[in-house]
Formats: C-alpha cells, sequence, structure tokens
C-alpha cells in the first residue's frame, strides 16, 4: 500500500487517516511518498509514521508523541471556563530527525531535476487611510463600524481572517455584505503586470479579491486575457483555463485562483512570474502551489513576488510560513533554504 502526498494523512481524528490506517494493517508493504512530511508542525509526522510502522516513533499513543515533542500549555476559551491545550513551541526536533531518518530517504528536485532557480521578492503595499482605521479598530476591539454596518471577531482566528480581508481591500460584514476598501494593493499588482512580459500566476485567497483582479486586468488587458481557476469553476472550464494558458499562442496571459482548487496536481510551466495577492498560513499549500510553474517543463528562472502591507497580519503570515520551513528542516537536518 502506497499512500502518495501523505501529508494528507497527518491529522490523527480525521476519517480518512484512519480508513487509511486500518486498511494499513491488512498489507504486507507500505510506503509513504510527499515533498515534505512536515507543513505545519513536527506533530505531522505521527500519523504518517504510524501507518509505516507503529514501532518507528516509540511512543505509546499521539499523545506521549506530543508530550515527548511539543510543550503545551493550559489555556481557558474566550469568554467561558472551558480549559483546552495549545502548543506553545517544539522541543527534541533533532531527536525526531535521527529516529525517523531511518525510516526514510529524501531527494531534492534539484538533485533529480534541471530546474532553473527560484526567486523571491516582496512588494511592500501601504494601507490607505479606510484601511488603517479599520484595522486599528478590528486589532483593537475586534469590532469596527464601517458605512453604518459593522462586524465583530468572536475568537481570534476570525480576528486574524478579518484583519487580513482589511489588509487585502475589503471587509465581511455579520450581515454577510462584503464591503470594499480604498485600497492600494490591486494598484500595486497592476503596476506590476504591467512591467512583467509573459505569462503570470496570481495567487490571491479569497473569491471576492479573484473577481476583482479578474476585472481590473479585463479592463486593462482584455476579456480575453485571463482564466480563474477556484471552487466555483465548473469543472469543465478548469480544464480549459490550463490548456489556454499553457498554449503559447493563445491570448491569455493571467492565470487567477486560490491555492485550495488550484495549487495541486496541475501543470503551468509556461509562466515564469508568480504573484501572491495574498498569502495563508498553509505552508502546504504555498509549498505546492510555487511548484505549479516550478517543474518539469520550465525553462527560465521563477519569480514569486509576495504583496505585504508592512506592519500587518499580512508579515505574521509570511514569519509563520518561515517558522514552519525552520523546523521541516530542522527535522530534515538541513541547512535553512532561501526564502521570504
Amino acid at each position: 500500500m502506497i499512500v502518495d502526498e501523505s501529508t494528507t494523512i497527518k491529522n490523527p481524528q480525521a476519517k480518512r487517516t484512519k480508513n487509511i490506517l486500518a486498511l494499513a494493517k491488512e498489507t504486507k508493504y507500505r510506503r509513504i511518498l510527499t515533498g515534505s512530511p512536515v507543513t505545519k508542525s513536527p506533530l505531522d509526522l505521527w500519523s504518517q509514521m504510524d501507518f509505516l510502522d507503529p514501532e518507528i516513533l516509540g511512543q505509546s499513543s499521539y499523545y506521549a508523541f506530543r508530550n515527548r515533542y511539543a510543550i503545551m500549555l493550559t489555556s481557558n476559551a474566550a469568554g467561558g471556563t472551558h480549559t483546552y491545550q495549545r502548543v506553545v513551541r517544539f522541543k527534541n526536533l533533532k531527536e525526531l530527525g535521527q529516529i525517523i531518518s531511518p525510516h526514510s530517504y529524501r531527494i531534492l528536485k534539484k538533485d533529480c531535476l534541471d530546474l532553473p532557480d527560484k526567486v523571491y521578492s516582496k512588494r511592500e503595499v501601504e494601507l490607505s487611510d479606510e484601511q488603517k482605521e479599520a484595522y486599528k479598530d478590528m486589532k483593537a476591539d475586534a469590532i469596527t463600524v464601517l458605512k453604518g454596518q459593522s462586524m465583530t471577531a468572536l475568537n481570534v482566528l476570525t480576528q486574524l481572517i478579518r484583519l487580513h480581508q482589511i489588509t487585502c481591500g475589503h471587509m465581511k460584514t455579520d450581515a454577510g455584505h462584503t464591503i470594499d476598501l480604498k485600497s492600494t494593493r490591486i494598484d500595486e499588482l497592476m503596476q506590476i503586470l504591467g512591467e512583467t512580459t509573459g505569462k503570470v500566476i496570481i495567487w490571491a485567497n479569497y473569491i471576492h479579491d479573484i473577481e476583482k483582479i479578474e476585472a481590473n486586468i479585463a479592463l486593462e488587458f482584455g476579456e480575453n486575457t485571463c482564466c480563474t481557476y477556484y471552487g466555483a469553476t465548473p469543472q469543465d472550464k478548469r480544464q480549459a483555463c490550463i490548456n489556454n494558458f499553457q498554449d503559447p499562442e493563445s491570448p491569455v496571459r493571467f492565470f487567477i485562483g486560490n491555492t485550495q482548487t488550484g495549487g495541486y496536481g496541475i501543470t503551468l510551466t509556461e509562466a515564469a512570474t508568480v504573484i501572491y495577492y495574498s498569502n495563508s498560513y498553509d505552508l502546504e499549500k504555498r509549498i505546492q502551489s510555487e511548484d505549479r510553474a516550478h517543474r518539469i517543463g520550465q525553462k527560465n528562472k521563477v519569480l514569486y513576488i509576495d504583496l505585504v502591507a508592512k506592519g500587518t497580519v499580512d508579515e505574521k503570515i509570511i514569519q509563520s510560513l518561515r517558522n514552519k520551513v525552520n523546523i521541516a528542516n530542522e527535522i530534515n537536518g538541513e541547512e535553512l533554504i532561501s526564502w521570504i
């Protein structure tokens, strides 16, 4: 039994993981394949190693494994008496790397594929006065009132999402309405596209932004110059979008999508420029989406450009991704790779 993209079984509580672990007991040989077994935290390894052989990690349960390699803190849920445990940092990572090393084989793309380099660049975006006011209110009070409508953040996760939406140039109210905020982010994107030759991939977190980017590109470059690829894109149009983008003779220059839908399994090597209009905290989606352009068939260096609003949650997301890369490389026993 072979599990490809084995990080999809990293959650021990998921039905998929439980079913695969049950099937594994009926098999004689087991293998896992993945670009990186650690994309969120070292705890990602538990289910993957348990699938291969429960004896590898030498721990009786997931919780024993967690206590060995993570430092936990008991916290109270906001507005209640319920307590929960959260990870504050990790420990014994060198030991963990040594334990899995005899059971793993790793080869980097640079060692087996003749691919050009990746180049990273960051473009800072200034928040508008309207964004600054909304951001300040949301950050301080978890509530902001704009244009007669309100939105509240009932927990930290919701607050982070809404802070991120504000930096991207819009906000969603409690009534479910999306309001555009005056923003220079779309202007910065259009300036980059005006400076760029060839085909470009643009990743954005929110459907509202994908639609706004599509409208601005259609206005500036023509309606037939872009295609979108996200959850609402019909299946029959998804392959047409890929085919047109990959066709050097096609007028489609811009591929606009989100990493949840378009970040896996497709080839977009006609692009040598990839722009992250916004990022998510998911390192796996970041790595996978980068490799849509950086794979067999790519002849040019690939430039990755991140739009970042200084002093905002944008920087926290980048730092979170950077920290996850550092942890993964520490376990894998490699030097830190160059990244944003």
